[in-house]
């Protein structure tokens, strides 16, 4: 009894402490970084998710012709750090920089316990001179000429994130032959995590649906840009009926129609409009 009471005591005493007042009005994505920190295991990263709208369900791997999601991935894995509070963009200054043409720099070199993240967490920390979104996007999808930054290129992403997701319950792994060669593949295991994810991003352009670009979760915002930039945004899309799509894709075209430069100046994360821009060239 007198040991529940202490307890009890503690708690008010921590509740009550400045540095609680601190964390409670911290407004520089704190407490998104920390929920997003105790969710690790078992929340979907926004890699994840695109990997996953993009996977047959049956046949477990990625359409052949799909040319997108490669970059789409490593522009996913730029706006985690950030959401995380790993890298932000270098000040605009007095001259006010365009979002392409300013820097990504450190803000934390925490670890963020996902290995994709940190590897690319690593090759930001070491690199100097600071090189822009545009150029990371490149380096980590090994699209450039210069021999001297393949060496950021992350490899494999696609299997790896597969078996995130397996690790996950989400997907499992299989073997299929196409006469010629044989590939692992990562079939859907449980359907209630890609129903659950088809669902949301549905609900976010119709029932929740909000004019304000900056009062839209900003993982959702960058789920559904992104996604239509990997060119699985379709497979959301697709059981709609045709007027739930009409309008769901009319919302999608919005969002892409912005100014990006205009809406990073208003409010919200730079790393994350600073990729939108990127992929809107």
């Amino acid at each position: 009894m007198s040991e529940g009471l202490v307890q009890r005591r503690r708690k008010a005493a921590n509740e009550d402490s400045p540095r609680a007042d601190d964390d409670a009005n911290n407004d520089n994505g704190g407490e998104e970084e920390r929920n997003e920190e105790n969710d690790k295991g078992t929340r979907l990263t926004l890699m994840e998710q695109i990997l996953l709208l993009g996977l047959k369900d049956r046949e477990g791997y990625t359409s052949f012709w799909n040319d997108c999601i490669s970059s789409g991935l490593r522009g996913c894995v730029l706006i985690e750090l950030a959401l995380r509070g790993r890298i932000q963009l270098e000040t605009a200054g007095m001259r006010k920089k365009g979002l392409l043409t300013r820097k990504i720099e450190l803000k934390s070199a925490e670890p963020t316990g996902d290995v994709i993240l940190d590897e690319a967490l690593k090759h930001i920390k070491e690199t100097q001179p600071k090189e822009s979104v545009t150029s990371w996007i490149e380096y980590l999808s090994g699209e450039t000429w210069n021999p001297l930054k393949l060496r950021y290129q992350l490899r494999n992403v696609r299997e790896r994130l597969a078996k995130n997701l397996v690790e996950k319950g989400v997907l499992t792994t299989d073997r299929q032959n196409f006469v010629i060669f044989e590939i692992t593949t990562h079939p859907l295991s449980d359907g209630n995590q890609k129903t659950k994810l088809i669902k949301d991003v549905q609900e976010s352009v119709l029932g929740r649906w909000t004019n304000d670009v900056h009062r839209m979760d900003k993982r959702m915002l960058s789920l559904l840009v992104l996604s239509h930039a990997s060119d699985v945004l379709e497979n959301a899309f697709q059981p709609l009926n045709d007027a739930d799509y009409e309008a769901a894709m009319k919302r999608v075209r919005s969002l892409l129609d912005l100014d990006y430069d205009s809406e990073a100046e208003k409010k919200g994360n730079e790393v994350m409009w600073a990729v939108f821009e990127a992929f809107s060239k």
